[in-house]
C-alpha cells in the first residue's frame, strides 16, 4: 500500500487506509478479526522502514485464543539510542451489524452509506453530515478503524523522521477490545518480553479510542489521561419455591432480584462522586431465572448481574457498597412478605405456620468457608459443575458453580451469594501526587493550550475516557491485598479470566486517550469527523510524542 498512499498528503492517506480497513468485516468473535490483523501486517510491511528492519515487525499468536487472533507489533527504533518508549496501540475489531437492518451488505461500505444518508428524510442532523462531505459512515469508522490508521501514519512519519525522536515508538494492534479483551491481554506477555530483552523503558501509551459530543452542542475535543475499569457484581438468588396456589408462603427470588434492580440501575448515589468527570451508575445487563419450562410452580433461584464502572474505588470498597445494599434488599423484603403472609392468614382464617422469612447475604468466599467448615469439599463440586456445563459463556458457567454449592449446602435456606464474574477492567489513570503523573498532565496541558490557539479547537482534559478501553490493562493501581476481595469472589478466575495483574504490574503503563472524533458509535449511523480526526489530530498526536520522549529522557523525570 505504501506506493499508493506515498505520493499523498496526510489527510488522503488517513483517509485511504480507513476506508481500506472498515471494508475488512472484523466483527468480534469471528474470523474478520485474524484477517484484519493480516491485512495490518501487510500494509506496515510495505513500509520502506520495515522493508529495511523486517525484524521490527511481528505478529505475536494471542495465547488459548479460541478464533486464533494475533496481535500486531511494529517497532521503531529514535536516533537517540534511548530506552525510552512510547506505545501507540488501537483495537481492530468492531461490533456487529445486525442494527443496519437492510442496509446490513452497506455496512462496510462508506460510500454507499453517505449516498444513502444524503436523502436520508428520518433526521435532518444526519442528512446534512452526509451532504456536507465531512463524515465517514460505516461500520468501525470511528470506532476504531481510524484510529488505528492514525497511528500508522503517523508510525509511517516517524520511520522517515528518526531525528525527530529522543526515544522509540512501539505499535500495538490488538483484537477483542470489544468482548473480553483477549487481545491486550496476551500482549502482556509481549510487553514484558520486549521491557526484559531489550530494556524498553515504557514512559506512556497513546489510545486513539473515539470520542463524542457529550450533550447538545457539545464543542469540546476531549483528551483523557486515564481509563475507567469495570468489575462485574453477579448475585445467585436462592428463594423458596412453591406451587402458586400457595404463593404467600414462598420466597421468590424473581421479586428478590426486582428489588436489586430497582435498587442498584441507574442509582446515580452508587456513583463515585468525582468532580467534573463523566460519571456512571451501575447497569443492570442481565435478569432471569433458571426455569426452562413453563410450569405453575415459582422459580428456585434467579440470576442477576450489573456492570459496575469503576473510577477511583478499590474492589473492597465496591464490595462493602453491594453487601450494604443487598442486605437492606433483603431485610425489606423479608418484612414485604411477612405482612403479606400476615395479611393472608388474617383475611381467610386459616392456621399460622412456622416460616422463616430470613434471607441470608453472603460473598462467595464467606460462602466457601461456611460449606468447608460443615465438612463439604467443595473443590470436587466446582471441577464437576465446570465439567457439566454446556455454556462457554464464563458469566453463565460462575452462576452454575454458586448454584452447584447451593445444592450441596444441607441448609437449604434462602440465600444470595455475591461474586464477580469475567470481565474485570483495571482503573489507569494519572495520579498528580506521583513524578511522573504530574510531569505528563503538566506537558499535555501546555500541548493542548498551543494546539488550541493554533487551530481554534477547543480542548478539555478530562481523567477518565467515559467508555471501556484497552489501556486499563497497561498499570494497576491496586496492591495485592487491595486485589483480594475481587479475586477471591471471582470463581475460578485463573482457569475462566487469569488476570495477569502481576505482569500488569511491573509494566505499569500510564495510558492517555487522544481520540478520533465522531457521532453514534455502535450505532448504525456511526461516522468519523474527518476535519479534526485526519487533520488536526495526527499532528496533535506527533507533538505530543516528541514532548513526551524528550521529557522521559530527561534523568529521573519519568522513572520507568
Amino acid at each position: 500500500m505504501y506506493a499508493s498512499i506515498h505520493p499523498l498528503t496526510t489527510e488522503q492517506r488517513l483517509e485511504a487506509i480507513t476506508k481500506h480497513l472498515v471494508g475488512i468485516p472484523s466483527i468480534n468473535g469471528t474470523s474478520g478479526e485474524v484477517e484484519v490483523a493480516g491485512e495490518l501486517f501487510r500494509i506496515l510491511s510495505s513500509f520502506p522502514y520495515f522493508q529495511e528492519h523486517p525484524e521490527h515487525l511481528w505478529m505475536q499468536p494471542v495465547e488459548n485464543d479460541p478464533i486464533g487472533r494475533k496481535n500486531v507489533f511494529a517497532f521503531v527504533e529514535g536516533k537517540s539510542f534511548s530506552k525510552k518508549t512510547i506505545i501507540y496501540h488501537s483495537h481492530i475489531d468492531t461490533v456487529g451489524v445486525e442494527d443496519f437492518g437492510q442496509l446490513k451488505d452497506s455496512a462496510f461500505s462508506p460510500d454507499a452509506l453517505a449516498e444513502f444518508f444524503s436523502s436520508y428524510e428520518n433526521d435532518d442532523e444526519l442528512r446534512r453530515d452526509a451532504q456536507s462531505g465531512d463524515w465517514m459512515f460505516g461500520r468501525g469508522a470511528v470506532d476504531m478503524k481510524s484510529g488505528a490508521a492514525v497511528h500508522m501514519v503517523n508510525l509511517l512519519h516517524f520511520s522517515e523522521h528518526r531525528d525527530e525522536l529522543e526515544g522509540n515508538l512501539l505499535l500495538l494492534l490488538n483484537g477483542d477490545e470489544e468482548s473480553e479483551h483477549r487481545g491486550i491481554i496476551g500482549a502482556l506477555a509481549e510487553l514484558n518480553r520486549l521491557q526484559a530483552e531489550q530494556g524498553l523503558e515504557y514512559a506512556l501509551a497513546i489510545n486513539t479510542d473515539f470520542i463524542t459530543p457529550l450533550y447538545d452542542g457539545d464543542p469540546h475535543r476531549y483528551i483523557y489521561t486515564g481509563a475507567a475499569g469495570k468489575i462485574l457484581p453477579c448475585f445467585h438468588i436462592y428463594g423458596r419455591e412453591v406451587h402458586v396456589g400457595d404463593t404467600l408462603s414462598g420466597i421468590d427470588p424473581n421479586f428478590i432480584a426486582a428489588k436489586l434492580t430497582e435498587r442498584f440501575h441507574n442509582r446515580y448515589e452508587l456513583a463515585e462522586q468525582i468532580e467534573g468527570e463523566l460519571v456512571l451508575p451501575p447497569t443492570c445487563l442481565y435478569q432471569r431465572d433458571t426455569k426452562d419450562i413453563y410450569t405453575v410452580q415459582t422459580a428456585s433461584s434467579s440470576h442477576l448481574y450489573f456492570n459496575y464502572f469503576v473510577y477511583e474505588d478499590t474492589p473492597g470498597e465496591i464490595l462493602g457498597k453491594l453487601l450494604r445494599e443487598t442486605k437492606n434488599v433483603c431485610a425489606e423484603t423479608e418484612q414485604y412478605l411477612q405482612e403479606q403472609f400476615q395479611q393472608y392468614i388474617r383475611f381467610t382464617g386459616l392456621p399460622t405456620r412456622d416460616l422463616s422469612w430470613e434471607i441470608d447475604v453472603v460473598t462467595y468466599e464467606e460462602y466457601m468457608q461456611q460449606l468447608i467448615e460443615q465438612g463439604i469439599d467443595v473443590q470436587p463440586i466446582i471441577e464437576q459443575a465446570i465439567a457439566d456445563s454446556k455454556s462457554d459463556d464464563f458469566r453463565e458457567i460462575s452462576f452454575e458453580i454458586a448454584g452447584a454449592l447451593q445444592e450441596a449446602d444441607p441448609a437449604k435456606k434462602a440465600r444470595v451469594i455475591v461474586f464477580f464474574a469475567p470481565p474485570f477492567l483495571p482503573h489507569n489513570y494519572l495520579k498528580t501526587d506521583v513524578a511522573r503523573d504530574a510531569a505528563i498532565q503538566e506537558t499535555l496541558t501546555a500541548i493542548l493550550a498551543e494546539a488550541s490557539a493554533a487551530t481554534g479547537e477547543q480542548f478539555a482534559l478530562k481523567k477518565f475516557f467515559p467508555y471501556l478501553a484497552d489501556g486499563s490493562f497497561l498499570s494497576i493501581h491496586e496492591t495485592e491485598d487491595e486485589l483480594a476481595p475481587l479475586l477471591n469472589n471471582l470463581p475460578e478466575w485463573e482457569t475462566f479470566f487469569p488476570i495477569p495483574y502481576k505482569a500488569i504490574q511491573g509494566l505499569d503503563i500510564p495510558s492517555v486517550n487522544m481520540g478520533v472524533y465522531g457521532k453514534d458509535g455502535h450505532k448504525w449511523t456511526e461516522r468519523l469527523y474527518k476535519p479534526y480526526s485526519f487533520g488536526v489530530l495526527p499532528g496533535l498526536i506527533r507533538t505530543a510524542t516528541v514532548a513526551l520522549l524528550a521529557q522521559a529522557a530527561e534523568e529521573g523525570l519519568l522513572p520507568a
